[in-house]
């Protein structure tokens, strides 16, 4: 009978995920209405392009430390006590944002990028390793687990999203840090529930080496942290729109070096080899669609506030509101798709990973065609219904559902043993690039504001159907390379 139950452990890691998913996304919600906002309405007055690439840079930043985050779980502390120290660390720069200060929002910035980078990565190696010996439960944990993101979600777009737009902008920063100290409590109390995994680095090495290992992020963290203070005390300034565009060249090159040296130096044997090209593909299926989902926190935003009727019962409710939406239709939708692929599984008609990548870009496809003829009804009305974005939402989340927990399930499952933390880390690259081109196309959607936006919402659907259908005509001829075992 046990055999059939989710591992205990999976309990502790979905509440901690769940509280800090609500700092995050609690924060993220009002993050581009903050910086937009004028100095009289307690923002910051940034024009739409900067706060957009401040936006991608901020967002992509905490997908890229993703990949030290895996690499220092994996060589010094193990991935649960990394998990500890980074929500530790997100906690405090939550409070930090909620202080009115200038150089408080930038620390604060940055401490919750590297806090997520270190705890992000880890709890889903975790997830994935309660499930050694419980494989034919992998995809379903995982689903539940993605659960534990959009309820906590729900809780911070509601919950700092009311605090920050009709309160004060800081009173919402402080509610996401109460948040992740929750969150942090919960997984400290319930450690033991973990068992064994993730409690010792992934690399077992000499504690000569491990102290050397310990020396060089020491190094490396103290010339980035002289690097970051210098600016944040006014030695040097940065325009962000192109600092996001030379950030997409850093991070793509960075994937693609990854993947060539793991491909070339990692000591691969053959059908690991073909598992790496299959995460490949998988991962510029993913950036493509994160770059068109992560929308949902900047232009989308900005239509929310700007140019959606968002009147009801004589109330203007949050525009960060119809960020719940999104979550809410994953809480309500995941257990059907959960049972779907153990349903299709059982009929051995489960499809391949990349036509479930390709199928979850022609979604994500169809929702901008919908969100662009919203943008035409708001150029000749005024102003659009909220219909439009809920149906843009209802699109974008059965492909986020059919992509992204099948893709965390994948990476634990086809990865090399040895090098499971670092493959997390590279599968949120794939995030980072494609929040990076978000806040980027955001930029040029929300530039001239309501006019540039329904041409730009239509050329993202053409190129996300284009790669969908790409993605599924390859699918068998891949799977069946892949998967054959060479004699």
């Amino acid at each position: 009978m046990s055999e059939n139950r989710h591992p205990l452990g999976l309990r502790t890691l979905f509440f901690t995920e769940m509280w800090e998913r609500m700092s995050y996304y609690g924060m993220r919600g009002i993050l581009v209405l903050f910086m937009t906002a004028s100095i009289t309405n307690g923002g910051l007055d940034f024009n739409n392009a900067s706060a957009s690439a401040i936006y991608g840079i901020y967002a992509a930043a905490v997908y890229l430390m993703a990949l030290p985050g895996g690499w220092i779980a994996d060589n010094i502390f193990g991935q649960q006590k990394t998990i500890l120290f980074g929500g530790i660390v997100i906690m405090f720069g939550h409070l930090s944002l909620a202080i009115p200060n200038m150089t408080f929002f930038y620390l604060g910035l940055i401490l919750v990028v590297i806090g997520t980078g270190l705890l992000k990565p880890n709890i889903s190696a975790i997830v994935g390793g309660l499930y050694e010996k419980k494989t034919s439960l992998r995809e379903s944990g995982f689903t539940i687990f993605y659960m534990s993101i959009n309820i906590g979600s729900i809780l911070g777009f509601f919950i700092c999203g009311y605090l920050g737009e009709n309160i004060g902008w800081h009173y919402g920063f402080g509610a996401a840090g109460i948040g992740m100290f929750l969150g942090v409590l919960q997984y400290k109390l319930n450690l033991n529930s973990l068992g064994d995994v993730g409690l010792l680095p992934a690399n077992q090495v000499s504690e000569e080496r491990k102290k050397q290992y310990k020396k060089n992020t020491l190094i490396i963290s103290g010339i980035i942290s002289l690097f970051i203070f210098s600016g944040l005390f006014g030695f040097w300034k940065i325009n962000p729109v192109p600092l996001a565009s030379v950030l997409t060249f850093i991070i793509g090159s960075i994937s693609l070096i990854y993947f060539l040296y793991l491909y070339f130096f990692g000591q691969l044997n053959n059908d690991e080899k073909k598992k790496v090209i299959l995460i490949f593909t998988l991962f510029i299926g993913a950036a493509l669609f994160w770059a068109g989902f992560d929308q949902g926190g900047s232009s989308f935003n900005i239509f929310a506030k700007e140019y959606t009727d968002r009147i009801i019962f004589g109330w203007e409710y949050p525009a960060s509101w119809l960020q719940i939406l999104n979550p809410l239709f994953v809480v309500i939708l995941a257990p059907f798709m959960s049972y779907i692929w153990i349903f299709l599984g059982k009929k051995m008609l489960d499809p391949s990973l990349p036509f479930k990548f390709g199928l979850g870009l022609i979604f994500m496809a169809i929702g901008f065609i919908i969100i662009a003829l919203g943008a035409n009804v708001a150029l000749n009305e005024g102003l659009a219904g909220a219909e439009w974005l809920l149906l843009t939402y209802l699109f974008h989340t059965i492909g986020e559902l059919i992509l992204s927990p099948i893709g965390l399930a994948a990476i634990s499952s086809l990865s090399p043993k040895r090098f499971i933390g670092q493959m997390m880390g590279i599968w949120f690259l794939a995030s980072s690039l494609g929040a990076i081109l978000a806040g980027l196309i955001s930029g040029q959607a929300t530039n001239e504001g309501l006019s540039s936006m329904p041409e730009l919402f239509n050329q993202i659907a053409i190129i996300g159907s284009f790669f969908g259908l790409l993605l599924i005509l390859i699918a068998k001829p891949m799977h069946n390379w892949v998967f054959k075992k060479d004699n």
